[in-house]
């Protein structure tokens, strides 16, 4: 079974990780939003792509929720001694692998071949695709100003409202090599239980991308980050409020008992089904999931399906344009 992975930030690396212990890892690509990239202390850091790359290697650390188990943070506290930028937590193990990033891309390799590369060397089977080679940045416009999302998120916190998201460099992007066919050989498409503004919407702000799924011949399932109407981890319930009332309006939050109403990303919101009509992959997310205590195994909407209308848009703002 070939499975293709639209995916972002930790709720979608844990996703990938559960899901490649029911289907053949091999069979499974994992396509990355690189809307967070950031370059720190003069390195390019992937946050995405590793949190994919570590949870495939059994390398996440659990307890934090972020980065490589085991970290020390010597280097880090080294730069903050001497005045560096520090603002962006990277451990020691960590800043290895950007390190061989930073050289590869310096020496003229591109993202998905070095990503590639680090992937081989950590044994992993799946294959892990950044979505586009090309630079491609997520940027927040709020009230107290306009922000790239890492200092938006990780420095200021997420505290500052945000009005609309952009993706500068959108309309120049192409998708990485492997990305098209992927989503063209796939037997089932999944969308990775992400943020749908910063993280899922990168990816298809990509046009080639956003066109390969609109014209797909196989089933789309995307699963919700929101339990309960609100979100596990991160701002998504927030942005989903604030962004655009007129998708509230037509997207029933997991809470809501209402009839399916579509999501500005595309996605039909319905009830979740029955545990006896779970496809394996789901039965096994949703059990791991309540053995973590994340949601009730009946809660509604875990589960959406990818609709007919547009899959993408290359902004979103509270006016809804």
């Amino acid at each position: 079974m070939r499975v293709a992975v639209l995916t972002g930030g930790v709720g979608g690396a844990r996703f990938l990780r559960g899901l490649v212990d029911v289907v053949d890892p091999a069979g499974v690509t994992a396509i990355v939003n690189v809307g967070d990239d950031v370059e720190v202390i003069g390195l390019s850091v992937s946050p995405d792509v590793d949190s994919v790359l570590y949870a495939l290697a059994g390398l996440s650390d659990e307890e934090r929720g972020w980065g490589r188990a085991d970290e020390t943070w010597n280097g880090l506290e080294t730069v903050e001694r001497l005045g560096g930028e520090s603002w962006f937590r990277l451990g020691d193990r960590d800043l290895g692998l950007h390190l061989v990033r930073t050289q590869a891309l310096r020496a003229g390799e591109a993202l998905s071949v070095v990503t590639a590369r680090i992937a081989s060397a950590l044994g992993l089977e799946p294959a892990v695709l950044p979505a586009t080679n090309e630079r491609l940045r997520t940027w927040l416009d709020t009230p107290n100003g306009s922000f790239p999302f890492q200092e938006w998120f990780v420095a200021r916190g997420h505290r500052d409202p945000v009005d609309r998201v952009r993706f500068e460099g959108a309309v120049e992007a192409r998708p990485a090599p492997g990305v098209l066919d992927a989503l063209h050989e796939a037997d089932l498409i999944l969308i990775a239980p992400s943020n749908p503004f910063v993280s899922i919407g990168p990816i298809l702000a990509v046009e080639r991308i956003r066109s390969a799924l609109e014209r797909r011949r196989a089933p789309a399932v995307a699963v919700s980050p929101l339990i309960g109407g609100r979100a596990v981890k991160g701002p998504a319930a927030e942005m989903l409020l604030r962004l655009d009332a007129h998708a509230r309006r037509r997207c029933a939050p997991p809470s809501s008992r209402g009839g399916a109403r579509r999501h500005r990303l595309g996605l039909m919101a319905r009830p979740a089904p029955s545990s006896a009509a779970w496809p394996a992959i789901m039965r096994r997310q949703a059990a791991s999931s309540v053995a973590s205590g994340l949601f009730s195994p009946n809660a509604p909407c875990v589960v959406a399906r990818v609709g007919a209308c547009d899959p993408g848009v290359r902004q979103w703002s509270r006016t809804g344009r």
